[in-house]
């Protein structure tokens, strides 16, 4: 990534400033030095938060509890959210070594940083991974990958180029439940599968909204970053700013469905490849803040002629009898000798003999893992693999643009996998990229 914004000055980007940046504890925890069980001060990953907000603020307090990653700095255009955290982290730790960032870039620079967390609007999550990767942190990376196709191609050279680890936030991977849904499938449990149904979050449209003036706490021109600008409101700048086109592709992706896109190409061992025609229809809200699809049913076709039908849950639960249950948004495999169906928190099938299932030494069995982060962590420790690699999210993220982009254009779309392109559709291919503000670039 290449940045031409003139850089403002680090003290006072920065809200602790060079003193807070320099400060370290003068007694430390017990724990700090290797009590029975745990690690050594040297052998700790350095970590850092960039976004802590709702979703980031609930990743620091996981990741706070593991004994080897010590958390130094956090990073939000939010001064509040930022302040708040570092309270939080120092009042863990006994210490004042954390520091807190208003700019990304600042805390990326620093070299004592081995590895990051980025929960970040979707608008800015290439930016801010490529920007991580050529700093050489590894990082967990909140779903979705990117707001638009050749932002997954940018990030995916990015993560080779410099041998970073990445994990993808879809941590449905490593839920039990989903892992076993797809060994069902992968060992033919099923029988020959025809057909998976996803149903995904959907959303109440809002009016428009009243411009406001930008708080005192918020740095709204970085937040907005790469996205147009437009005049302040509230909602913008929630979790609801998924379900503005400006900065999401909504409930289709990052607002939920790239979780279950991305088992559903498990599944079906599709981590290198993907659906190769889609068509859909669907409703956007013609007036109000919120403008990505509200309602939809996508039709995607794989190359060994599975279907996956990618649709709103209301539509679901109200049409698809194993939809009715307590989470409908869930994923239904449908084979010609029996279905399961999961969710979180949730999984039937009929025969319901199937749930008893022990899947053999010499059957397909996926890889394990009962802790997304822990995940992360051993791999940027010992090099072990992610569940979640970059490969992985490119064609899980895929998906779902193909299905926001043939809904959009209300057209028939053809696939080509290895050239990652739309098949003689000039239309579909210029939706695979959309243009940056200034001075903002891939």
């Amino acid at each position: 990534m290449k940045i031409q914004q003139n850089r403002r000055d680090f003290l006072k980007r920065s809200m602790a400033g060079t003193a807070g940046a320099l400060v370290f504890p003068t007694i430390l925890p017990a724990r700090v030095f290797g009590a029975p069980g745990r690690t050594l001060p040297n052998d700790r990953i350095n970590f850092g938060l960039i976004g802590v907000g709702e979703m980031g603020s609930g990743h620091l307090r996981s990741f706070i509890e593991y004994d080897d990653i010590r958390v130094k700095a956090v990073c939000d255009v939010n001064s509040e959210d930022a302040a708040s955290a570092v309270a939080f982290t120092n009042n863990r730790y006994g210490s004042q070594e954390c520091t807190a960032y208003n700019d990304f870039r600042d805390l990326l620079a620093r070299k004592d940083i081995d590895a990051v967390l980025i929960a970040v609007p979707d608008h800015w999550h290439a930016l801010i991974g490529m920007e991580a990767a050529r700093q050489g942190k590894h990082m967990y990376y909140e779903k979705p990958l990117s707001l638009f196709f050749r932002e997954c191609q940018a990030m995916r050279q990015a993560i080779n180029r410099y041998g970073v680890v990445f994990q993808h936030g879809t941590q449905q991977r490593s839920d039990e439940r989903f892992r076993f849904a797809c060994e069902l499938v992968r060992n033919g449990k099923l029988g020959n599968l025809e057909k998976i149904t996803i149903g995904s979050a959907s959303y109440t449209p809002v009016g428009v909204q009243p411009e406001e003036p930008v708080p005192d706490w918020l740095d709204y021109d970085l937040w907005l970053g790469p996205a147009p600008l437009v005049p302040y409101t509230h909602l913008r700048c929630t979790r609801n700013f998924t379900l503005i086109y400006d900065h999401s592709v909504g409930c289709i992706s990052g607002a939920y469905g790239i979780h279950h896109v991305d088992i559903v190409q498990w599944a079906l061992d599709a981590d290198l490849t993907g659906p190769v025609e889609v068509e859909g229809r669907g409703t956007i809200p013609e007036e109000g803040l919120y403008d990505t699809i509200h309602t939809w049913e996508a039709l995607h076709t794989y190359a060994n002629g599975v279907k996956l039908v990618y649709i709103d849950h209301i539509s679901a639960r109200k049409r698809i009898p194993q939809f009715n249950v307590p989470n409908s948004m869930g994923i239904l495999f449908e084979g010609h000798v029996g279905w399961v169906y999961v969710a979180r928190g949730y999984i039937d099938a009929e025969p319901r003999s199937l749930l008893k299932t022990i899947i053999g030494p010499d059957e397909i069995q996926l890889p394990r893992s009962n802790d997304h982060r822990r995940n992360f962590l051993d791999a940027v420790r010992t090099g072990s693999p992610v569940m979640c690699p970059i490969e992985t999210a490119v064609r899980s993220d895929t998906v779902c643009h193909q299905a926001d982009i043939a809904i959009r254009l209300g057209q028939k779309l053809r696939w080509d996998p290895v050239k990652e392109a739309f098949i003689d559709n000039p239309a579909a291919n210029r939706m695979l990229s959309r243009p940056m503000r200034n001075p903002w670039h891939l």
